[in-house]
């Protein structure tokens, strides 16, 4: 038996982000590398992977650049490449590759819940590390059948929403509700002052019956609600930063 070889077994499977997110955790080593299972990205391709990092970069993600998958996956693969590449402005062709390569530095930084390993190189990004890829080889899957379906597809983009918002609006909420709730409010207020000339001006109409009197009203509201849960998670966020840093340093001198 081999004593660097170590195996984490879950009581039930709590899914690939729970497993990284444990692997991270007990990793020892100056560069840790991820793959799956399945064996469909190949082994040998690793050592070109740390070639990279020692290039420089801090995380460095396969690409499949040619896929032995059947087309109902490699197309909604391509669509949530591209669509994942232009919202958060990270040019990489295979977010969702298993096989990556990483500093330590960046497993202790980035943390992964739920179905975020998809986006390990978007919030490792987020805080400041060097990403960047190189195509691998890919082989045919014989082992086990694919989980991919449109659910799990579904769920990576609500999970790209999610890590849109982390990403951009954790630490100033404010800057997102209170921006649509004054666009609210605003419009609100333009379509009840409209009609309050109206009323005023010969020969007068009656609000109590004009639908367009209450949209004003219900968008006013609407935007002082935005606004008053971009205030709430202002003060929410103000007292998790006391309590965790929300930055990763890279060096310090004295």
């Amino acid at each position: 038996r081999d004593k660097r070889v170590k195996i984490i077994r879950f009581r039930r499977n709590f899914g690939k982000s729970a497993g990284l997110a444990v692997g991270f955790r007990h990793a020892k080593g100056e560069y840790i590398v991820t793959m799956d299972a399945d064996l469909q990205d190949d082994p040998a391709e690793i050592p070109s992977l740390i070639n990279e990092l020692k290039k420089g970069y801090d995380l460095v993600s396969g690409w499949k650049k040619k896929r032995h998958d059947p087309i109902s996956k490699t197309v909604p693969s391509l669509f949530f490449n591209f669509v994942t590449s232009v919202m958060t402005d990270i040019k990489l062709h295979d977010f969702n590759c298993g096989l990556k390569a990483y500093r330590k530095e960046v497993i202790k930084s980035v943390k992964i819940y739920g179905e975020l390993h998809r986006y390990i190189p978007v919030l490792a990004h987020w805080q400041g590390f060097k990403v960047t890829e190189i195509p691998v080889q890919h082989h045919a899957r014989k082992y086990g059948k694919t989980k991919f379906g449109i659910g799990r597809f579904w769920k990576g983009f609500l999970d790209l929403l999610t890590v849109l918002f982390t990403t951009r609006y954790m630490q100033r909420p404010l800057h997102l509700f209170g921006f649509w709730g004054s666009v609210s409010a605003f419009a609100g207020f333009i379509i009840c002052l409209y009609l309050v000339i109206l009323k005023f001006t010969p020969p007068g109409i009656a609000l109590s019956n004009r639908p367009l009197f209450l949209a004003g009203v219900l968008l006013i509201i609407v935007g002082v609600q935005f606004i008053s849960l971009g205030l709430l998670g202002e003060m929410i966020t103000k007292t998790r930063l006391e309590a965790e840093e929300e930055y990763s340093i890279k060096e310090f001198w004295k």
